[in-house]
């Protein structure tokens, strides 16, 4: 398998590409947008920069893997001869349904179809397709050169040999893949984001403020940042999506967000996607601002 192609070119699209393409593979990475595409190649030659200078790779490596991408505004030409396709578009199910319909169409019968969903159902997926035992989940961490695990999730028909091949795909990449059932939020997201909830709630109830929240998670629970930093960073729409996929997949009133989270996210405070979450990203990441624009 050296042909893979990735459809979204957004922050984990981009980070899933830049990836195959350091270790060889050939990728067709898809967008519906020039623009995005454009940026998505922005950002891996950013990226590629900063390996550069901290010796992981060479000009030359560089070089060859941005030679190993070719981007496509159409899935049906960007699709064609791959043996693999990833799935990086919006954590929404009707848009992830509705891209499975047209991959089952435009590839091969012998194409394995991943995903890279934080939490939709791999079964629900797999079944709008005709090739329900090769789908299966495929979902990497963020930023993705540099986070080592992949979460693999087993739909409910997911054949074994389609799951060996992905796990050890997934090894040639240096990735660190762990099989996982399909269960809402699968493993990372069931554990995570009732965390990163409770933390918004904390706040939401005035128990502490923003940077004390995040102080006692990374100084009392050795966390590499603090639960509200780390959700801006995913994007707060996207930690919404998944609880409400948690809630509705579990039906348990622990998943329900928290109000505060529903009403940023209808405000359009993101996070860093956004510029504004429970901190100001105008002025980058090395100098966090708190908002102060968020209420109840």
């Amino acid at each position: 398998m050296k042909n893979v192609a990735v459809i979204g070119a957004g922050t984990m699209g981009n980070g899933i590409a830049h990836v195959f393409a350091q270790y060889g593979y050939k990728v067709n990475l898809i967008d519906i947008q020039q623009a995005s595409l454009d940026k998505g190649i922005a950002t891996i030659t950013k990226n590629l920069d900063r390996q550069v200078a901290k010796e992981i790779l060479t000009e030359a490596q560089k070089g060859e893997t941005l030679g190993n991408i070719t981007t496509f505004t159409s899935m049906e030409e960007g699709v064609k001869g791959v043996e693999l396709v990833v799935e990086a578009a919006t954590e929404n199910v009707d848009l992830k349904l509705k891209i499975f319909k047209d991959l089952d169409q435009f590839t091969a019968e012998n194409v394995i179809l991943a995903t890279n969903t934080s939490s939709i159902s791999i079964t629900q997926i797999a079944a709008v397709t005709n090739r329900a035992d090769k789908v299966i989940g495929m979902h990497f961490m963020n930023p993705v050169p540099v986070m080592k695990l992949v979460e693999i999730i087993r739909g409910y028909s997911t054949s074994d040999e389609v799951t060996n091949t992905i796990m050890d795909l997934s090894r040639s990449l240096k990735k660190v893949p762990v099989e996982v059932n399909d269960y809402p939020g699968f493993v990372a997201n069931r554990i995570l984001m009732p965390m990163i909830n409770e933390a918004i709630y904390t706040l939401f109830e005035g128990v502490a403020g923003v940077e004390e929240i995040d102080t006692v998670m990374k100084l009392g629970m050795a966390h590499p940042m603090g639960p509200l930093q780390l959700a801006d960073f995913i994007g707060l729409d996207v930690c919404l999506a998944i609880l409400n996929v948690l809630h509705d997949g579990f039906g348990n009133p622990k998943y329900a967000p928290c109000p505060l989270l529903v009403n940023m996210v209808t405000a359009g405070k993101k996070g860093v996607k956004s510029g504004e979450g429970f901190y100001s990203w105008t002025h980058g990441t090395k100098d966090l601002v708190v908002s102060n624009n968020f209420k109840k």
